[in-house]
């Protein structure tokens, strides 16, 4: 994988219009891991693009009533096969961390990278979602290396509003991959 302008290079791209610039000093440095089912507990389909395009039909689904008219984006979501859609630039701010904070740093959204895995917070998330996940945590570490220090869920950063990636995501095997994946590329001398 390749950055280019932001984009991944060679991923499926949908640009969502819910993003703006980050904060001038603003670099990202902390990756923030989510989960987004739409209807809830429920994969595939439209719904999550639509949802961060502001495309969202409120008469599709009772439950799309409640979110149609929210703003919120991701910078990219990892499907179940594990296949990564980007919405938004990673030097841009998306919309996905709202009231927030992180190691007493309130509005997350201004330094940070949003990841959305599609899945619940009880159900297992698959083995192509932490291929995809350590794939693309390990590229954006290449070019933002701050974030190797700084990665959380959701919940850690509106711990009273937020219960994502939840208990079904497995921060040790993510770790290890992450390590293992470092290890990878400092021996295949491509850092």
């Amino acid at each position: 994988m390749q950055l280019q302008a932001g984009w991944i290079a060679g991923v499926r791209q949908v640009p969502s219009p819910h993003f703006d610039t980050r904060p001038e000093s603003d670099t990202p440095r902390l990756l923030v891991i989510h989960n987004i089912s739409l209807p809830p507990g429920e994969f595939g389909g439209p719904w999550i693009d639509a949802l961060f395009t502001g495309t969202l039909d409120p008469e599709a689904h009772p439950f799309f009533a409640e979110i149609a008219s929210l703003k919120v984006s991701a910078h990219c979501l990892i499907r179940r096969d594990g296949e990564i859609v980007q919405y938004v630039p990673f030097h841009l701010r998306a919309w996905h961390a709202g009231v927030s904070c992180y190691q007493g740093r309130e509005a997350c959204n201004d330094f940070s990278i949003g990841v959305e895995l599609e899945g619940t917070d009880t159900l297992p998330y698959t083995d192509a979602q932490y291929q995809s996940l350590t794939a693309l945590s390990l590229l954006l570490i290449s070019h933002y290396p701050a974030l190797a220090e700084h990665i959380t869920g959701h919940s850690d950063i509106a711990p009273l509003r937020k219960t994502d990636p939840g208990p079904a995501f497995d921060w040790v095997r993510f770790r290890r991959a992450l390590v293992a994946g470092a290890d990878n590329r400092t021996a295949d001398g491509k850092e």
